[in-house]
């Protein structure tokens, strides 16, 4: 049912008017008094009050990923978890109060070292720099170190983090000087005229990030930071159980609360309620009379005046349920007398198979066999920030949506199948997202924000919290894997079969595609002449899984690396010679058949780490090897548009999310290389549906490798035209110049046996990683990851990435788990999820190898997923060789800490 009201003012709701005091204070040097509501934490006080943006929510009220640190007395606080009320007397100061010379020492120095991604937690880091620094002008790096153990980076590693508050108290101090914004790259001499310059190379330099410092300070805004005139608020209702039966949503308490404008259910969705990337299985929101599918399920939405009251009408919304045992085993789940989860199709989302050769002869006729199942746990994503839309109705029943998804032209179709709008209706732009992994590919909350927008006619803004979140999108699948593994006397490898399962929860989002890399990346980077694979994924009542950073090759590579040391055991191999005699060459079948071409670099991964392995007493090594691309059988395509503005301006348009892996940075350098123009900051970057550059999803390392192509070929046009006038940018004002980069000829692993080359994938990342353990307690104390990254576009956005794959990768290995009981997650709080905080990483090197990849820009291979690909792996080696127990279940938390906790 639905109910509606008559508009109201836009004020706090007398409720809530009637219990506000007055909070004296000093904010930002200046004398402030305001007035709060009982309970409000000076994190919501500053934002939705003062109108400062710097502090960014994360986790409220939790207080567990310092985003929202600021300065109180000196001292740095998460103001998610103080009381406003508690600031009385006080001097606050946010980062937009620091002074100016300290804004650009500190913002400067965490461009300069890398130590900005997504960005979203980076102004709490700023805050407690400025804190640091002004009690303790030398501090060691342990001390900042210990200093950051409220904070939480999801991306970032904390490597150049550290670095940063390092570099700024050296900068403080007058040891070195400040690093410099953002200059032109300078000139070099032109070997083809004496004494003629050209624009210094761009494509190989460590140039800063577009807008790092911005987002540093906080001031660069993020879609819940966004505010527009007559702005709504929106909240959603979700659902009490996993699996039950809705006989009736009571929205009439609700709908009373002062400040309540609207709320929506099923009856108002104007399309199709179902969506999804691949199968349309995802409601929108569940009717009265059908069955919830998870705790995430959307029964209601609501649009208020402020976030308060649309929370509060939400939590007052009632719902009558039957409620139903749900289906939470996949290898259950299968069954054919299984409850369906859901009413029109079977359990069983879909089957990978494909064999090369004659697997049970190979078997037959091996030497040594090795056999074991291995099990990989639920990951949350834990991107800093939380889902967040903001939806603005135009004129002529138009309507502009705000976006932080993975794919904005993907999000834009599933959003008109529902609103019953037209492509030409709808532009979806896209505001730079607080990280993502592959966590905001599937629709969160856009289809709720979009539909109050245009039943209330005025804009809504729906941010979600930490606990919804959780509750709602994708997470990292948890697959079940029995394995076997062959090799002759000499410890060649033979054959290979394995079997795997994976609960992709509630909903399909892209489990089949998970399965499908997972199985075809089952041999790992080996040469396995014989192959059996199965690979089956599998509804259940859990939260839906979906992409994560690695799409399951992690947990095939977590498998498959330990059967190989397996074998090396019984053959009387070392791991690292175990994996030298059987790595893949030149013309050896991948998994399902593809022949690889240029892959020396796998190979000179291995050699990299070879001294520091041999001359470690505990150490495990482990290789991989990920696509680059989605391929197998699905379109790559890449596409650029090269505006030339007023004044000699450039923007660049692309179809794809920078969410912090810094492809806006490293497609301006690849467009300036090719143009010869200088990096400047008279260069912009937009992503938005009107800009007709479909690009599909960020996602399977392929952002720099397709853009970078499309930006390339538009570049070329640009030159071209550039070159007939002079190198005078301003003749050319109002050109346009489009790129486009395709890739249509790979095949799906099951059609390999029809094919004596198939090609599945546009190309491939390769890796070696060594983990060191001590001694003595078995504590992780090193990880040294070499990576054949084709060219480094940007070496310090370049080794970024892989620090943070490597961190996600530990924390996968040793401590990471989304608990869940019955459909259920057990805890949502930050803390007890397990990410790694910056105390608990160890030293990470990352040695960067450059083999020219012929179908990457300038040479360059996709590196945003395979720092995670072999890290668990090395890490059960390492611990294998402390402890001589083989670990077969992740996380290893549970044997790891009879030992000792890292």
């Amino acid at each position: 049912m639905t109910n509606s009201s008559d508009p109201v003012q836009d004020s706090t709701s007398s409720a809530a008017a009637a219990a506000l005091h007055t909070v004296s204070f000093t904010l930002n040097g200046a004398p402030r008094k305001l007035q709060v509501a009982a309970g409000e934490s000076l994190l919501s006080a500053l934002r939705e009050r003062c109108g400062l943006i710097s502090m960014k929510d994360g986790c409220s009220p939790q207080g567990q990923c310092g985003c929202c640190v600021v300065k109180v007395n000196g001292q740095g606080v998460a103001s998610c978890a103080m009381p406003a009320a508690k600031v009385a007397g006080k001097t606050v100061v946010t980062n937009e109060g620091l002074a100016a010379h300290e804004r650009t020492l500190i913002a400067r120095c965490f461009v300069a070292t890398g130590g900005v991604q997504c960005g979203f937690c980076i102004p709490g880091f700023v805050a407690r720099t400025s804190a640091l620094l002004a009690r303790n002008p030398h501090p060691t790096r342990a001390q900042i170190t210990k200093q950051l153990g409220i904070h939480l980076c999801r991306c970032t590693g904390y490597v150049k983090i550290l670095d940063a508050i390092e570099l700024a108290a050296k900068v403080k101090r007058g040891e070195v000087p400040l690093p410099d914004g953002l200059p032109p790259l300078g000139r070099q001499r032109d070997r083809h005229g004496e004494g003629a310059t050209r624009p210094a190379a761009a494509v190989g330099r460590r140039v800063p990030k577009y807008r790092g410092e911005a987002y540093a300070l906080g001031d660069e805004p993020y879609v819940a930071d966004m505010s527009v005139d007559n702005l709504l608020h929106g909240a959603v209702r979700l659902s009490d159980h996993p699996r039950a039966r809705v006989i009736r949503i009571d929205t009439s308490k609700a709908m009373a609360l002062p400040g309540v404008v609207r709320i929506a259910t099923w009856q108002d969705v104007r399309g199709t309620r179902r969506y999804g990337l691949i199968e349309q299985d995802w409601a929108s929101f569940i009717a009265e009379g059908e069955t919830t599918c998870m705790v995430g399920d959307v029964l209601a939405a609501v649009a208020a005046v402020d976030r308060r009251t649309a929370r509060e009408a939400a939590a007052l919304i009632e719902v009558t349920y039957q409620v139903l045992t749900p289906v939470t085993d996949a290898e259950l789940a299968m069954a054919e007398d299984a409850p369906q989860v859901h009413p029109d199709r079977k359990n069983l989302l879909s089957m990978t198979k494909y064999e090369r050769g004659d697997v049970h002869a190979a078997f037959k006729n091996s030497a040594h066999v090795v056999r074991e199942t291995f099990r990989t746990q639920t990951i949350e994503h834990l991107f800093m920030e939380p889902e967040s839309c903001l939806a603005v109705p135009q004129a002529g029943g138009k309507l502009k949506v705000y976006s932080q998804g993975q794919g904005v032209y993907d999000d834009r179709r599933q959003l008109c199948r529902a609103l019953d709008m037209s492509d030409s209706d709808v532009t979806v732009t896209l505001v730079n997202n607080g990280g993502a992994f592959g966590g905001k590919e599937d629709m969160s909350i856009q289809v709720q924000t979009s539909l109050l927008a245009l039943l209330t006619q005025r804009p809504v803004k729906l941010t979600i919290s930490r606990d919804e979140s959780i509750r709602i999108h994708p997470k990292r699948h948890p697959i079940v894997m029995q394995y076997a593994m062959a090799c002759d006397e000499r410890g060649k490898l033979t054959a290979l079969q394995t079997r795997m399962v994976a609960d992709t929860g509630a909903y399909a989002s892209v489990g089949a595609k998970v399965v499908e890399r997972a199985a075809g990346h089952a041999c790992g980077a080996y040469y396995v002449p014989n192959a059996k694979v199965e690979g089956y994924c599998v509804y259940t009542n859990n939260p839906p899984n979906g992409a994560m950073r690695g799409f399951g090759v992690n947990q095939s590579a977590f498998a498959v690396e330990q059967l190989l040391d397996m074998l090396g055991e019984k053959v009387g191999l070392d791991p690292y010679q175990m994996r030298e005699l059987n790595l893949l060459r030149e013309g050896q079948r991948f998994g399902p058949g593809q022949k690889l071409e240029h892959c020396d670099g796998l190979l000179r991964t291995l050699a990299a780490v070879k001294e520091q392995y041999y001359g470690a007493k505990v150490a495990g090594i482990a290789c991989g090897i990920k696509n680059v691309g989605i391929g197998n059988g699905m379109i790559d395509v890449g596409r650029a548009r090269i505006d030339v503005l007023a004044g000699g301006k450039l923007r660049l348009n692309h179809g794809m999310t920078e969410m912090g892996q810094g492809l806006h940075t490293v497609a301006i350098q690849m467009m300036c290389e090719t143009a010869g123009l200088p990096y400047s900051s008279a260069i912009e970057t937009a992503v938005c549906t009107d800009h007709d550059l479909d690009c599909g999803m960020t996602t399977a390392s392929r952002a720099t490798v397709l853009v970078g192509n499309a930006v390339i070929d538009a570049a070329k046009k640009l030159k071209q035209e550039l070159d007939t006038v002079g190198g005078d940018l301003k003749k050319l004002a109002g050109k346009q110049y489009r790129g486009e980069f395709l890739c249509d000829w790979t095949v799906k692993p099951g059609a390999a046996g029809h094919n004596d080359n198939p090609v599945t994938h546009l190309s491939f990342g390769f890796a070696t990683q060594l983990v060191i353990a001590d001694e003595k307690t078995g504590k992780i104390v090193k990880v040294v990851a070499a990576h054949d990254v084709g060219r480094a576009i940007n070496p310090t956005l370049c080794e970024g990435q892989i620090e943070g794959s490597v961190h996600m990768g530990l924390g996968y290995a040793l401590s990471e788990e989304l608990q869940l009981e019955g459909g259920f997650p057990v805890n949502t709080s930050m803390r007890k999820i397990g990410v790694l905080r910056a105390h608990e990483t160890p030293e990470i090197e990352v040695l960067l190898l450059e083999e020219a990849e012929p179908m990457g820009p300038f040479g360059a291979r996709g590196i945003g997923e395979i720092g995670l690909v072999p890290t668990a792996a090395a890490v059960a080696a390492a611990l294998y060789k402390f402890d001589g127990e083989r670990r077969t279940v992740l996380p290893m938390r549970n044997n790891y800490e009879k030992k000792k906790r890292v």
